[in-house]
């Protein structure tokens, strides 16, 4: 034990909400208490799609002021850590050059533009990275093409989570696991990848130098500090991509998948260098930074963000449901009467969601569902499928049968969800922690500040922390039939 507690505050904002929450680590156990929560949507404006970083901020100084209001003493540390790929950019006197765009507004077309300076297949050797359209690389080259102003005034180009964390300190980077999201990074020379950005064009002059999770980089501005009358905490990197701040703290062992589960389930597995294969290419799986310092190849499937759009969908007609009442309606429903491909392309953009699904099971020849329990259960049960293709392809990879799979994130709040891909994958699922970002995102600041050795030792006392429940799988013939039906969309 230690001789004090430290306070620790964790900055989680994904693509929907923030919170700001405080873990008080004694050297054994970290317990967790939210502080501040906030929404955090995109706002289209004449058709570009934006996220309001100064509110976001805003809302981050109100979680440092209710830290004082609760009245702990001083401030230990603060680390950021938010979805990948997106950035703003910055011109040469530290301003900001507007706010960011979404990856939301991102479009294939982006791609083939880019596929035409540099083939993918050579991308991809470089990089590592998939074919996704929201990449970073991809929207730099639009606004490349569209001769945009600010990003020919940029001076430096900042992830979203070094962003905030520059508003709140001063000091300039970009943390690796954040920074391999982006398809502009190079796992071999473990560098930006210098060869894509220049054949591009992209201004090299941006790219700013790259530090790992578990160091410190600066402390909170003095005139912020005075402002919310609080102490000049210091600010660690830590995993700042929200993913690798939750595989750090999945409490796991032996041989075993990840999934976080939220608007995007991101399913995939430790490794100490990048898989750069023909297989991780052709099943569009990626390679993105741990902790530590290694790779994660997983496949980003749509996840959550599904039943969202439908939830926002059926409250705009009026229909205000809980998430309880929802899942709960397809507890009701009847089983794998309809599957769908989570990660059909026209399920990517927002709105009309329970339509786009009605319409490709109409097109597939499947019953159509109607009603609130048979859209949401075919959602969750295609889910479930779609991690045991996941999982497939995973072992294909690695060479090794995966034993189990860890389970982290807000998505685990949906039980039903849980034992779904238990029985799709026929293999046990533990879940837990629900808060999986934020404790990682905790205990990578008392690493950064010496407490703490490495993420093993974060993993200890995760496991001290945090209780994990388990489902056995109850698989059944059925399961085996939908997940042929969900082959039958991927041949």
């Amino acid at each position: 034990m230690m001789d004090h507690s430290l306070n620790l505050l964790a900055f989680d904002l994904g693509a929907s909400n923030g919170r700001a929450i405080l873990g008080r680590f004694d050297g054994e156990k970290v317990k967790m208490r939210e502080l501040h929560r906030f929404e955090n949507n995109y706002i289209d404006l004449n058709g570009v799609l934006y996220w309001d970083t100064l509110n976001l901020f805003f809302q981050m100084k109100q979680g440092l002021l209710a830290f004082r209001q609760a009245g702990l003493g001083e401030l230990s540390s603060f680390g950021v850590d938010t979805w990948g790929v997106d950035y703003g950019l910055l011109d040469r006197h530290g301003q900001l050059l507007g706010n960011p765009r979404s990856y939301r507004y991102a479009t294939d077309a982006d791609m083939d533009a880019v596929w035409k300076a540099v083939p993918f297949e050579t991308l991809f050797r470089r990089t590592g990275i998939g074919a996704y359209s929201y990449n970073t690389l991809y929207q730099l080259y639009r606004r490349k093409l569209e001769n945009d102003t600010a990003l020919e005034q940029a001076d430096a180009l900042l992830f979203m989570p070094d962003l905030l964390g520059y508003f709140l300190s001063g000091e300039m980077a970009s943390e690796y696991t954040i920074t391999t999201t982006s398809a502009l990074y190079d796992p071999f020379a473990r560098d930006w990848d210098w060869k894509t950005i220049d054949e591009l064009g992209l201004p090299r002059r941006m790219f700013r130098r790259i530090d790992r999770a578990g160091q410190l980089r600066g402390s909170l501005l003095p005139s912020v500090a005075e402002e919310l009358g609080v102490n000049r905490a210091a600010l660690a990197a830590v995993g700042c991509h929200d993913t690798a701040s939750a595989v750090a703290a999945i409490p796991g062992s032996g041989n075993f998948a990840f999934c976080s589960s939220g608007t995007w389930s991101l399913f995939g597995v430790e490794t100490d260098r990048a898989i750069v294969t023909d297989a991780v290419r052709d099943a569009n799986f990626t390679n993105e930074g741990t902790v530590q310092g290694g790779f994660r190849p997983l496949r980003n499937i749509m996840g959550l963000w599904l039943i969202q759009e439908c939830r926002r969908d059926w409250s705009r007609d009026g229909n205000k449901l809980s998430w309880n009442e929802i899942v709960e309606a397809a507890r009701q429903a009847e089983p794998l009467r309809s599957v769908i491909d989570p990660d059909y392309p026209d399920f990517f953009g927002a709105g009309n969601m329970a339509s786009k699904i009605q319409a490709f099971c109409a097109r597939t020849s499947q019953p159509i569902p109607e009603s609130v329990g048979q859209i949401a259960r075919c959602i969750y049960e295609s889910l479930a499928l779609k991690y045991r293709w996941a999982l497939c392809r995973l072992e294909e990879i690695k060479g090794a049968h995966i034993d189990a799979l860890n389970i982290v994130g807000g998505g685990i709040q949906n039980k039903m969800l849980n034992q779904m891909a238990a029985d799709s994958i026929n293999r046990p699922v533990v879940t837990g922690p629900i808060e999986g970002a934020a404790i990682g995102n905790l205990l990578m600041q008392a690493v950064a500040l010496g407490e703490l050795k490495d993420v093993a030792e974060v993993r200890e006392v995760v496991r001290r922390s945090e209780s994990v429940e388990t489902w056995e799988p109850r698989h059944t013939q059925a399961w085996d039939d939908a997940y042929g039906t969900l082959l039958s969309f991927l041949a």
